[in-house]
């Protein structure tokens, strides 16, 4: 126990006083060291024995970079492993220190030890170049100090302080200086004057040494070439160049070429040119001379009126290091030729002309010169084109532009007058120039419609606000004599428009918009309301005074499907024997008619006539009869477009007393409208059906036009039918004399009307027109047609309102073209069947009664005309209308 406690003890003792210095151990070994040099006992330093660091493991920890140096296991001394280089390890700092740790196993412990490398003298000093080279002048004067680089050490400390020599030399020697501690400036100084006559080149060598030892030295040539003193100026061969040249000449040519020789070598002998001084100064950039060759070129246009006599004073300098130079002048006179065209200026310029303007007005005057002299200056101008404005010579050398024709500024609204000139010379030079004559507006153009007369269709219940066309009204002038607005011209009967019952204004139904000229609809059109609307539209310029123009518009309101047809009431009066008459109804409009019919009538026979009217017109009021009920084959059927009922065949007691027939009437529309009648037909013998008509003719005649009947009560069931019957063949018995009394009273009276009639106003009876050559237009889906009112006939309604748009047409068979055949045209069934009374007898093949009808209608209407005659065209009293 007691030999293993000693080593113990002293480990103990080592670590103890390991840790009193801090647990870190210092070397030193000096750089290039070589390997294997034991630099110190580790093992032993740290307190351990050979054995213990080879089995604890003693080992170096790297720390980057290579330490150079390693633990021996063996003996655990740390020894040189390589090549220790401090200048590589550590550059110039001072000291070298290396920093290592030591590492120990069993227990694991760390020790720091501390490497120091020392410096050798092993780096000569070295220049950063081998050779310099300087260019002195021989002139530098003694003293002169020129800059040097010194060497550098690589080495620290006394190794690398530095000491300079040089070669040994007669005008040279070398100077330290220092600038600072750490700092130091080498120079050569110039001990003695140079000649480079005597020696070109100076070749001299300096040395810089150490301060180890032993010390070792760097060298560094430097080469001294010796430049020559510039002590001669350049001489001209001539101080004073005379020299001639036309104004005309052309740029680059040649104007002298001056020459200056300089005896000194080198640089110094070689000269360069330049112009020094230009008189006048203005005219610096018109000449150029070669630096080398000497040569004066134009380099810009010479001009004999400005300028006639240049100055030019040229320079030459050598290129020595301090230059000379010597001095010549050149004088060159230009000689002046025709080179300037003459000049027109505008002085004074009022525009714009109006167009208006008076002739003889002077719209500009022009100042004409040339600078040359004699015929070159003699100047002739004229103006082009020629009309409208002409040049006035007023004095030398000015004119006043004219005018000599009017102006229209619509036709021509700016002119391009060019005035030119022409010299005397040979070749004469001209010039022109031009003047932009622009003529102003006046309000000398009224506004005017690209048609005199505008029709437009527009159809019946369009929307308020609706766009019915769009006028324009050019005017040429400008601003605002040419800025248009438009407007309904009211007043004057041409902007107003025949209705229902008065005139009304065409601004209540139409209005333009006054800046863009569209023509709106105020309100809904109504094509039984109004047909045609014819107006005026003015538009209207700003100028002052303000121009306008008119243009008609003809709104002709095309014919909408919107009213559908209404049952007329029975007109007073049966129409002929052996027939029941027309249908009866209690009023326009109602639906339910009777009429009688005799048993054993034969086939075709009318038993009643359906009357109705549609308010439309054209294709929308052309009525067909239908019917409806029954819809199997029966004794009864209404013609299509007469709306009388007839009978199908011949009528038997097998048919019963009495038939309810559906009748419905509908227009041509699209959509098409339609109205039902109900007829009851009571079958009764032929004596009853006789005695019947007859009773109902009297009481017609004793009912009002309102409320008259054709002898036919509205139908209230089976049972109120017969009782009807009855009590009208009971009184038909007692009051059938009466009526043929009456009757044959009438028929003289209607006679004598017409024998009168015929005999005054037979040429025209047929020709009744009202006042206007106003044209009427129906309208309808299949086209339109257009007729005169002075070929129009009125057809007269004793109880109702007149059709202004009856009309009498075939649409399945057009009319042939040629008079001939319009002479042999059978007549066509007509649309609309609007007559009653003696109108209706009209249409029945009875001759008697035809004229008679007639000739009541024709006196009722000539009656009327001769007693009103400042009645408006329109809808006349007792429901007339003229229509076609």
């Amino acid at each position: 126990m007691g030999v293993w406690w000693g080593p113990v003890v002293r480990v103990l003792v080592l670590q103890a006083a390991w840790a009193l210095v801090g647990g870190q151990v210092r070397y030193s070994v000096p750089e290039e060291a070589k390997a294997g040099t034991v630099v110190g006992r580790l093992a032993q330093d740290l307190g351990l024995e050979a054995v213990d660091a080879e089995a604890r493991r003693l080992r170096l920890v790297a720390q980057g970079r290579r330490a150079s140096v390693e633990v021996s296991g063996a003996s655990g001394a740390l020894v040189v492993s390589s090549r220790l280089d401090r200048e590589e390890l550590c550059g110039k700092s001072a000291p070298c220190a290396l920093r290592l740790e030591v590492l120990v196993e069993r227990p694991l412990r760390v020790f720091h030890v501390e490497l120091e490398v020392t410096d050798i003298n092993d780096n000569a000093p070295l220049f950063p170049a081998a050779r310099k080279n300087l260019n002195l002048s021989e002139n530098s004067p003694p003293g002169s100090r020129f800059p040097l680089e010194g060497a550098s050490d690589a080495d620290i400390g006394a190794n690398a302080q530095l000491s300079y020599t040089l070669s040994p030399s007669e005008h040279f020697s070398v100077e330290e200086e220092n600038v600072n501690s750490r700092s130091k400036s080498l120079f050569l100084v110039l001990a003695k004057p140079l000649d480079r006559e005597t020696v070109a080149v100076h070749r001299l060598v300096v040395t810089a040494s150490d301060g180890g030892r032993p010390p070792l030295t760097g060298t560094m040539e430097v080469v001294i070439s010796v430049l020559d003193a510039n002590d001669n100026a350049p001489q001209f061969n001539q101080s004073v160049y005379n020299m001639l040249l036309p104004e005309d000449a052309l740029r680059g040519t040649l104007v002298a070429r001056v020459i200056a020789t300089d005896p000194d070598e080198g640089i110094n002998g070689e000269v360069i040119y330049e112009i020094d001084t230009l008189n006048p100064p203005s005219s610096s950039d018109i000449f150029s001379i070669d630096a080398k060759s000497g040569e004066i070129r134009l380099a810009g246009a010479l001009d004999f009126e400005t300028v006639t006599l240049y100055n030019l004073h040229i320079k030459a300098t050598d290129k020595g290091w301090s230059p000379l130079s010597g001095h010549c002048k050149v004088v060159l006179e230009v000689l002046d030729v025709n080179d300037n065209a003459p000049e027109v200026w505008v002085t004074s310029l009022s525009v714009p002309v109006p167009e208006d303007a008076a002739v003889g007005t002077v719209v500009a005057l022009l100042s004409v010169s040339d600078r040359d002299s004699g015929a070159n200056g003699r100047v002739r101008c004229a103006a082009w084109p020629p009309s409208p404005f002409g040049l006035v010579a007023t004095f030398a050398g000015s004119y006043s532009l004219v005018l000599r024709e009017s102006l229209d500024r619509e036709r021509v609204a700016e002119y391009e007058v060019e005035v030119r000139a022409e010299d005397g010379g040979a070749p004469p030079l001209r010039a022109s120039r031009a003047v932009r004559v622009p003529v102003s507006d006046v309000n000398d153009n009224a506004p005017a419609f690209a048609q005199a007369v505008y029709t437009v269709l527009a159809r019946e219940n369009n929307a308020a606000g609706a766009e019915l066309a769009r006028l324009w009204a050019r005017d040429p002038d400008e601003a605002g004599n040419g800025r248009v607005s438009y407007s309904v011209a009211e007043g004057g009967g041409g902007g107003a428009a025949a209705v229902v019952g008065g005139w009304r204004p065409a601004s209540s139904y139409v209005s333009v918009d006054a800046e863009s000229g569209r023509l709106w609809a105020l309100q809904p059109l109504d094509y039984e309301e109004v047909q045609v609307l014819q107006f005026e539209v003015r538009a209207v310029d700003a100028g002052e005074p303000p121009l306008c123009g008119n243009a008609t518009v003809q709104v002709f309101v095309v014919d909408e499907n919107d009213n559908a047809p209404a049952l007329l009431p029975a007109a007073g009066g049966g129409p002929w024997a052996g027939a029941s008459g027309e249908a009866a109804a209690s009023g326009p409009g109602s639906g339910a008619l009777w009429a009688w019919a005799a048993w054993g009538a034969p086939a075709g026979q009318v038993v009643a006539k359906i009357r109705a009217v549609d308010a439309d017109s054209g294709y929308n009021a052309w009525l067909r009869y239908e019917l409806w009920e029954p819809r199997e084959k029966g004794p009864f059927r209404v013609g299509l477009y007469s709306g009388e009922v007839s009978t199908a065949r011949a009528l038997e007691e097998a048919d019963g007393p009495r038939q309810r027939l559906v009748i419905v009437v509908r227009d041509h529309g699209e959509p098409a409208r339609s109205a039902t009648a109900t007829l009851s037909v009571s079958l009764v013998e032929g004596a009853e059906a006789a005695l019947a008509a007859a009773g109902s003719s009297s009481s017609s005649s004793s009912s009002s036009p309102s409320s008259s009947g054709a002898g036919l009560r509205p139908a209230a069931g089976a049972e109120g039918g017969a009782a009807a019957a009855a009590a009208a063949a009971a009184a038909a018995t007692t009051n059938v004399w009466l009526v043929v009394a009456i009757c044959a009273v009438s028929s003289l009276f209607l006679l004598a009307v017409v024998l009168y009639g015929a005999s005054r106003w037979a040429p025209r009876a047929a020709v009744l027109s009202g006042p206007g050559p106003a044209t009427l237009v129906c309208a309808s889906e299949v086209g339109s047609w257009s007729y005169s009112q002075r070929q129009s006939r009125s057809l007269c309604v004793a109880d109702g309102a007149g059709k202004s748009d009856l009309m009498v047409f075939s649409p399945n068979f057009p009319p042939p073209a040629g008079p001939a055949a319009k002479e042999t045209q059978p007549e066509p069934p007509a649309l609309l069947d609007t007559v009653s009374g003696p109108a209706f007898l009209a249409s029945r093949p009875f001759p008697l009664f035809a004229s008679l009808a007639r000739v009541a209608v024709l006196a009722r209407r000539l009656g009327r005309r001769w007693w009103e005659p400042g009645s408006a065209p329109g809808p006349a009293g007792g429901g007339c209308w003229s229509g076609a």
